[in-house]
């Protein structure tokens, strides 16, 4: 029996997998000993080296809490800022003015080429030379300015590439019914969009949240990854597992930022099949029942 994408495995085909899974599994199994093994012979895997975390709330409240503030901080103003400029540049691209156009096209193409850690230096150094900024709060905005100055650049793209792949057909109804330029990317194209652009902005969300660890780094901001040096040298040099809680909160903001994605994604999609039907059933005409725009289609 066939697949629409492969054939059937044959006994052979069969025999010969289960072999691989089982090195496998061998494998990995191999690794994680040998990085277990290791770990215990430096004592890396004492409980007093873990024992902070779990009886004591000193840690979290010193190191982990401020950091993961300021983490969180550098991340919600760049994106706020970087979204919007994202969305007007994303639009501009896509301008029938060549005066626009061109100019969009090359500020997208310029800072996205630039790597975010060159933006964040450059970027502290201006403000250093050129403006009154105190040195507490200059790490904070040139992270967040190295942050926007990237990923508004990564996400005029995305808005870019998701207004096109919508049907041509939305925008010709909506110009059959007399709205300009402005209102039909406003109104009609940007909305619809926003539902397939959805999981590529939650992932750049993601990369922001993590980029904020360069300027700990290499500008001394002090977020949720430069906590691990002080934390480490305050309790007995426990590096290893200083790494790994940061590491597990990494993941667990992550996660909980996909997941959040992943249910207004389909809270849009329901919402937007709900709005499209009128209450007998039919589909929901704009501005006149001569023409419906349902689902992508002009009829």
């Amino acid at each position: 029996m066939s697949s629409v994408l492969y054939d059937a495995q044959g006994p052979r085909a069969k025999q010969r997998n289960i072999l691989y899974t089982v090195l496998f599994v061998l494998c990995a199994a191999a690794v994680v000993w040998w990085v277990y093994d290791g770990l215990a012979e430096k004592h890396q895997l004492d409980w007093i080296k873990w024992k902070p975390f779990f009886t004591s709330s000193q840690p979290w409240e010193t190191y982990i809490w401020p950091g993961l503030q300021n983490t969180l901080k550098a991340a919600f103003f760049a994106l706020i800022i970087a979204l919007p400029l994202g969305a007007l540049f994303g639009i501009g691209r896509l301008s029938d003015h060549r005066w626009v156009r061109m100019p969009a096209g090359f500020v997208v193409e310029l800072f996205r080429a630039v790597p975010v850690l060159i933006l964040m230096i450059t970027a502290n150094a201006v403000y250093a030379e050129y403006t009154t900024i105190g040195t507490d709060v200059r790490p904070l905005y040139a992270v967040v300015t190295g942050l926007v100055l990237y990923n508004f650049s990564v996400l005029a793209e995305i808005v870019r590439a998701g207004i096109e792949t919508l049907p041509k057909g939305q925008a010709e109804a909506a110009k059959a019914l007399g709205m300009r330029k402005n209102q039909i990317m406003l109104s009609v194209l940007l909305p619809q969009a926003v539902t397939a652009m959805l999981p590529a902005i939650v992932s750049q969300l993601v990369v922001i949240v993590k980029d904020t660890a360069l300027g700990g780094a290499m500008m001394t901001f002090p977020e949720l990854l430069a906590s691990v040096r002080p934390m480490s040298a305050n309790y007995g040099a426990n590096t290893i597992a200083c790494f790994t809680i940061i590491a597990l909160i990494y993941i667990a903001l992550n996660f909980a930022l996909t997941s959040f994605a992943r249910w207004l994604e389909q809270w849009l999609r329901r919402n937007r099949k709900v709005k499209g039907t009128a209450p007998g059933g039919a589909p929901e005409t704009i501005g006149t029942p001569s023409l419906v725009i349902d689902d992508g289609r002009a009829v």
